[in-house]
């Protein structure tokens, strides 16, 4: 099963989502992402959010065609978005996807960001990743991973999480590396490319942010 997540970034962010329509997809609306989705024809499952970013009539909108609606006041100890991330957690779904995450508000993009995380805090096998017109970004514990080359989304990162990444291989990069040690706050693994149809990349400690890009 996939969940799809839908928040209420800027909408020129927003990848055609039309492209993530499949059978087994759940879709989720967060705050004026629900919004987003009905103007698409897509009609979520369910729908979470203070619903602060939209107007009167586009709340009217909202609640004439949604069926559950969870409702929260402003103030609140999670976002619209670690409510909505919590509840398909609770799904069991082998991929989450997060879409209308980023843009706008730097609080609000970092804690998306940091969302990530919660899978391997909880123990939790799920598949999660940011998706935008520009970027994909995901992350992974220590491991080793193969990634295929996409011509859209051409340029590779690898930012630390934790303070140390230990061992960092990258084979079939443009810029490879062997068994280098990474600190937080260190730029050397922005913007890389593959060189092959695949290539891997792994590590013997930490936790990486890996982001797909293209300008």
């Amino acid at each position: 099963m996939i969940i799809n997540i839908v928040a209420g970034g800027p909408e020129e962010l927003l990848p055609d989502l039309t492209e993530y329509i499949v059978n087994d997809a759940i879709w989720v609306g967060v705050d004026r992402g629900v919004y987003h989705l009905l103007k698409r024809n897509i009609s979520p499952s369910i729908a979470f959010g203070d619903f602060d970013s939209v107007s009167t009539d586009e709340l009217i909108y909202i609640e004439d065609r949604v069926t559950e609606l969870k409702k929260y006041k402003p103030e609140k100890d999670e976002t619209d978005m670690e409510l909505a991330l919590n509840w398909a957690l609770n799904q069991h779904p082998s991929t989450i996807r997060l879409f209308g995450a980023t843009g706008g508000r730097l609080d609000h993009l970092f804690a998306n960001v940091h969302l990530l995380l919660t899978p391997f805090q909880e123990k939790n096998e799920v598949d999660i990743c940011i998706i935008d017109r520009n970027n994909i970004v995901f992350i992974r514990e220590a491991g080793s991973y193969k990634i295929e080359k996409m011509d859209s989304k051409k340029y590779i990162s690898f930012v630390p999480v934790t303070l140390n990444i230990r061992n960092l291989t990258l084979e079939g990069f443009k810029f490879p590396l062997k068994n280098r040690h990474i600190s937080i706050g260190s730029t050397l693994c922005i913007s890389n490319e593959l060189i092959d149809d695949y290539g891997t990349f792994s590590f013997s400690e930490g936790i990486l942010i890996v982001i797909r890009s293209h300008d």
